[in-house]
């Protein structure tokens, strides 16, 4: 019975140096967070070139990494980690910016040309531009037009392959011939 009773003093008594472990390793987690702030900052001052956006990016790398300390493994390098996570923070950004930039033109062949908020159409010159582009586009064959529009729309080479039931080279190549053709005749834009 002595020795039950010393089995599970020892047990008992190594419980609170594990918890004390796991409190230092957390410490030393934070610390290490902490400790690359001003490299994180400059990292995401090159990505954002705007100091309040960097400082919001180092913001939201932080609380992640924070977040999550269960997903790092001890092998891994902690400092690659930590900027690993802030660039796919902005990429994510990045693309959701771009998304939301996008005016989606609804006429009735739901294919014209995406352009962003800015693009100048309050513009004479600018709706003169988008007319002419459109003027020239729909002069296409609908071989060339369609898998067009819907690229500068947002499909991706494979999904239009798929919606046109066409090889993907096929695809790539029909975009690729408009292009050029859409620039030797808007030429006189550049």
């Amino acid at each position: 019975m002595s020795k039950q009773l010393s089995l599970s003093t020892c047990y008992n008594s190594i419980k609170p140096i594990k918890q004390l472990d796991n409190m230092k390793q957390q410490e030393s987690f934070k610390d290490r967070v902490i400790g690359l702030q001003g490299n994180l900052m400059s990292f995401a001052y090159q990505l954002t070139s705007n100091r309040e956006q960097a400082e919001d990016l180092l913001q939201d790398t932080t609380l992640k990494a924070l977040s999550n300390e269960d997903k790092y493994v001890d092998n891994v390098n902690f400092k690659g980690w930590i900027f690993t996570i802030m660039r796919n923070i902005f990429i994510n950004n990045y693309r959701q910016n771009v998304r939301q930039a996008t005016v989606i033109d609804k006429t009735e062949d739901l294919y014209h040309l995406n352009i962003s908020q800015d693009s100048g159409l309050n513009t004479p010159e600018g709706s003169f531009a988008v007319k002419e582009i459109s003027v020239v586009l729909n002069s296409f064959s609908d071989d060339y037009r369609i898998p067009f529009n819907m690229f500068v729309a947002g499909y991706k080479y494979n999904e239009i392959a798929d919606k046109l039931d066409l090889p993907l080279g096929t695809v790539k190549s029909r975009i690729f011939f408009a292009r050029k053709r859409l620039r030797e005749e808007l030429k006189d834009y550049r």
